[in-house]
């Protein structure tokens, strides 16, 4: 496991002078509890400390960034920031899942791949690094792995509600989300899911749950539109 980690230490960019927190930012509860380890050593505290530091970090962005934006909206939009669907795609991008210590059963049922798991793992890795190296080193890291692509982001997670808005503006008809297929056992199943405007299918998407696969298939349509401008 330790080579494992020395690889997502080359992957984020630092090096961890603990090398235990990083291991135990990995470390999910199911684990520490099939391995009967104390509650404390899973990375639930370190995830604690990561939300905060995060949310420090993302509302000085925006205060510095948008310094016009009133208040409400200020906290709306962070709160889109650093919500678990957005974490759960910048754990994604540099592949979290695949680094984390799960109970066999957490494994069995998709744990790597749910959002949820996926996003407080991203918050424990935080929390570790701003341990390990102080709020400059968690700063660089939030700026680097999280405050990117943030117009991207925002038009994933917000797909549903962007599409439902293009296609009102456009009068183009009416949006309905299609369940094509589903797969594998009830605890780990895959959604397929078309999103037809009118009677024309414009995107198409596969999901641990059917939310996040008309999410993606929101996201296909919008681009796809985006396209024919």
């Amino acid at each position: 496991m330790k080579n494992k980690l020395k690889e997502l230490e080359q992957k984020i960019g630092y090096t961890f002078r603990d090398f235990s927190l990083l291991e135990r930012a990995m470390m999910h509860s199911s684990f520490t509890n099939e391995k009967n380890l104390p509650k404390y050593k899973c990375n639930e505290r370190l995830e604690f400390l990561g939300d905060a530091v995060l949310e420090l970090v993302s509302s000085e962005f925006l205060f510095r960034e948008s310094p016009k934006m009133p208040e409400g909206e200020l906290t709306k939009t962070r709160a889109s920031m650093v919500c678990e669907p957005s974490l759960a795609l910048c754990a994604r991008d540099i592949g979290l899942g695949g680094y984390l210590l799960l109970g066999k059963g957490e494994e069995a049922t998709g744990g790597r791949l749910r959002d949820s798991v996926t996003s407080d793992a991203m918050e424990a890795l935080i929390g570790a690094v701003y341990l390990d190296g102080g709020f400059t080193s968690a700063k660089e890291f939030i700026h680097k792995f999280v405050l990117t692509d943030l117009e991207d982001k925002k038009l994933f997670y917000d797909s549903k509600t962007i599409l439902q808005e293009m296609v009102q503006a456009k009068k183009a008809g009416i949006i309905t989300y299609r369940l094509v297929k589903e797969e594998g056992p009830d605890h780990n199943k895959s959604f397929y899911v078309e999103v037809l405007i009118g009677d024309r299918v414009s995107g198409k998407g596969v999901g641990r749950t059917k939310k996040a696969a008309e999410q993606q298939a929101a996201y296909e349509a919008i681009l796809s539109l985006r396209k024919q401008k």
